[in-house]
């Protein structure tokens, strides 16, 4: 089994995330609980009219007539969100979508049995202490099964009858080479989890000054203040929404998959060091001592 995955099996990946992030933008609707504007705001289309001249914008409603001061908001897509929150918005998605093909794709070479496979490790551990194999034998099956295990154990066969010094030095180099592969790609998740509360945090800052410049541009007497600064603040506030949002499970899927590669570094480890044990100068030579006093 591979321990990678093959070039076209990630492109393949990503189309499908890619595809599947699209449909959930464009056709999924966002319910929107139903907002109650209270005395004194007016809706940002009637501000709006107002700051313009509009005649017709000051006219009420029927349901302003009749003494209602509620504006429902009904479903509203993810697209419409992404617009509202301003252009802040584009690099907290793209971040987003890293990040989902990213855990896909950590799911699936992270798998202990693409790392450690179970069938080859313990038959090749026994077939070492049987001495069914040599260093020919030995290093092309770790080339038949190509995993992360089999290199280390390659690393270690290719100083067979050397001194337990030396193997081991062997299997801790490839295994510290090996960490390093595993832990591709965690760092790209990591700063998702760094950079995008920071995206949120000024997009709402700017959104804040926008709000405030519109307030000071616009006559008090023609706009009620107050609603402008709901409108502006609520824009605002979107972007921090969506940053939290996506720094969120980046930072939980960079945590799990570190606890999952340090626990795989452990293993790999272990079993390195029962290679070195079993095919060290010490230890051949203490397997033949056994033998000529068993026989």
């Amino acid at each position: 089994m591979n321990s990678r995955i093959n070039q076209p099996g990630k492109l393949r990946l990503i189309k499908c995330v890619s595809g599947f992030v699209l449909l959930v933008m464009m056709v999924i609707p966002v319910n929107a609980q139903a907002q109650e504007i209270t005395d004194g705001f007016e809706t940002p289309d009637a501000a709006v009219g107002l700051a313009a001249g509009d005649p017709a914008a000051s006219q009420p409603t029927s349901a302003e007539s009749s003494g209602s001061n509620q504006l429902f908001i009904g479903p509203r897509r993810l697209t419409d969100i992404v617009k509202s929150g301003g252009p802040l918005m584009i690099p907290i998605g793209i971040c987003s979508f890293i990040l989902v093909v990213f855990v896909f794709e950590r799911f699936i070479s992270l798998r202990k049995g693409r790392i450690i496979p179970g069938p080859f490790t313990k038959r090749f551990l026994e077939q070492l202490r049987e001495g069914e194999l040599n260093v020919d034998s030995a290093t092309t099956i770790c080339d038949r099964n190509n995993s992360a295990m089999a290199s280390v154990f390659r690393a270690g066969v290719q100083k067979w009858g050397r001194a337990a010094v030396e193997v081991e030095q062997a299997v801790l180099d490839e295994g510290e080479r090996t960490s390093n592969r595993l832990r591709k790609y965690l760092r790209l998740i990591n700063g998702v989890a760094t950079v995008c509360p920071l995206l949120g945090l000024l997009g709402t800052v700017l959104g804040m000054i926008h709000a405030f410049d519109s307030i000071a541009t616009v006559s008090s007497s023609a706009v009620d203040p107050k609603a402008l600064i709901a409108t502006g603040i609520s824009q605002a506030l979107l972007t921090t929404a969506a940053g939290l949002s996506v720094a969120i499970p980046a930072l939980i899927a960079y945590l799990f998959f570190s606890s999952r590669v340090d626990k795989h570094v452990m293993e790999i480890d272990a079993l390195g060091m029962k290679v070195v044990n079993l095919i060290s100068l010490e230890a051949i030579s203490e397997s033949k001592t056994r033998n000529r006093k068993a026989a």
